[in-house]
């Protein structure tokens, strides 16, 4: 019974480590909502874009948090402790200075958000978010016994979503004063429920709580004489070099980093541009809720029909309609503008439908990030560790961040816009300036075209033109045998 509250208490605890870890990636994710509120560029968007790079490239330091510690605090408290104060003291300082970082919603021009400083205080922030995420996977490994250690995806797939959900989905709701206002107060205030300043005070608090407890009262198990010595640093360099050596593993490489390029601006620019529509962030963040239940049970579903020797051909079932989502959301946008409530709410068909295509989205999603997973785990050599699988997670993740990056930076070139109604004969609205002499001329800036739907078909024609290159390179690494992606 003993053992049995112990493991409970260890599965509670990473859990609550993986909650921690998921708050400052649901801040991240919920602040381009609210920079575009602000109407900054798709250009800042796209600068904005990079903090979602460190979990992408944590490759790149991993070896050094499992190699190098301190033998008396522990292996994986030697990185998680100060990574968790560091992102504590991150948040207190942070909750200070949103005003200078986010500016004043009500008074944009004279107060914009400084972009280039949030990018670099939130790029530090996911960089220890990241760290702390390699010391708790090393440490899951040895917190739970070798009978329960299957439990430990379990605790990161669980205690991430739920940070996740909280640091966005739940802080949007809160932070809305019209949500507030109609949902959970008598007397409308101007303000929600909880601001920015607060909610990250709060959890700065709790990540530093938290880890005073951590390292005061759990111990990490000693290592044992029959324990496996793990590969040093520069092992592990040398054998990520060894494994990218392969010609087998140079092509699946080439196909993964180009692969998503189709669905570009498709995944990076849809929500933004129903913000700029007029959707409020939060019932645009509240939409998820639906879709929670498919996203847990789809990998399931789907993993009957990756399991053969075949996964990728779900990947090629998959990818075409993927694209052709393209322009269905294209399609759903335009619309948008054409049910929009003369009050500037929507009717509740338009939510539903939304979810709807959502869903399906979501469908050929998972369809192509459990096939790459699958064939992930089924070449991956078993002699050398997680390195081989960490390489390919890396490459993945990597593949999908600097599409997106490029297509938010390429919607501000491809717009065009012209000045309606200038006493002073203002044409021009290709920048911000140009936009306030429009508005001080006393005319209005209107979009003749819109870089999003130019993109949208230059990302469709692209992914269906890569998808005669991918088919037939899919069956060929399909075809290889293991020996082609083995390292000796």
């Amino acid at each position: 019974p003993g053992d049995v509250k112990d493991e409970w208490r260890s599965i509670l605890l990473l859990v609550l480590l993986y909650v921690l870890q998921g708050i400052p990636l649901g801040l991240a994710a919920a602040v381009p909502l609210m920079l575009q509120n602000r109407k900054v560029s798709y250009k800042d968007q796209a600068l904005f874009s990079f903090v979602t790079w460190p979990f992408s490239v944590k490759l790149l330091w991993a070896p050094i948090v499992d190699s190098i510690y301190c033998n008396a605090l522990g292996r994986r408290k030697s990185w998680l402790v100060p990574t968790q104060y560091a992102i504590g003291i991150f948040l207190l300082v942070l909750s200070s200075h949103t005003k200078g970082l986010l500016g004043d919603e009500s008074h944009q021009d004279d107060e914009p958000p400084n972009v280039l400083l949030l990018t670099g205080v939130f790029l530090m922030l996911n960089f220890l978010a990241a760290t702390q995420d390699i010391a708790v996977d090393g440490w899951a490994l040895t917190m739970l016994t070798r009978k329960h250690v299957g439990y430990a995806s379990t605790c990161n797939s669980v205690g991430q979503t739920a940070g996740y959900f909280l640091g966005n989905v739940v802080f949007l709701a809160l932070e809305s004063a019209d949500f507030s206002n109609r949902y959970l107060r008598t007397v409308p205030q101007k303000d929600g429920l909880v601001t920015l300043d607060g909610f990250l005070y709060f959890w700065g608090v709790v990540f530093i709580v938290t880890t005073t407890l951590i390292m005061l009262l759990k111990h990490e198990r000693k290592r044992l004489p029959c324990d496996k010595p793990d590969l040093g640093p520069m092992d592990t360099y040398r054998m990520a070099v060894r494994i990218l050596c392969l010609p087998s593993v140079r092509n699946f490489c080439l196909f993964l980093l180009t692969c998503k390029i189709g669905f570009a601006v498709t995944d990076s620019a849809t929500g933004l541009k129903l913000i700029e529509a007029g959707v409020h962030k939060e019932n645009l963040a509240l939409l998820a809720i639906p879709i929670v239940p498919l996203q847990i049970v789809l990998p399931f579903v789907i993993s009957k029909y990756t399991t053969g020797r075949a996964p990728l051909n779900v990947f090629l079932w998959a990818y075409p309609i993927r694209l052709l989502f393209g322009l269905i959301f294209s399609a759903l946008l335009h619309w948008t503008y054409l049910v929009k409530n003369l009050d500037g709410t929507f009717p509740t068909y338009f939510y539903v439908v939304i979810v709807i295509a959502y869903s399906f989205h979501q469908i050929t999603v998972y369809s192509i990030y459990v096939a790459l997973m699958a064939f992930h785990a089924r070449v991956s050599d078993p002699t050398i560790g997680g390195t081989y699988m960490t390489l390919l997670n890396t490459v993945t993740n990597f593949g999908g961040n600097w599409p997106a990056t490029a297509a938010l930076w390429f919607i501000d070139s491809l717009t065009y816009k012209r000045c309606d109604g200038a006493e002073n004969g203002q044409l021009l609205c290709s920048s911000k300036s140009d936009e306030k002499l429009c508005t001080g001329a006393g005319g209005t800036c209107s979009t003749t075209i819109d870089g999003y739907y130019i993109e949208t078909v230059m990302c469709i024609t692209l992914g269906f033109a890569w998808l005669m290159y991918g088919r037939r390179r899919a069956q060929w690494l399909q075809n290889l045998p293991r020996s082609a992606w083995r390292c000796s």
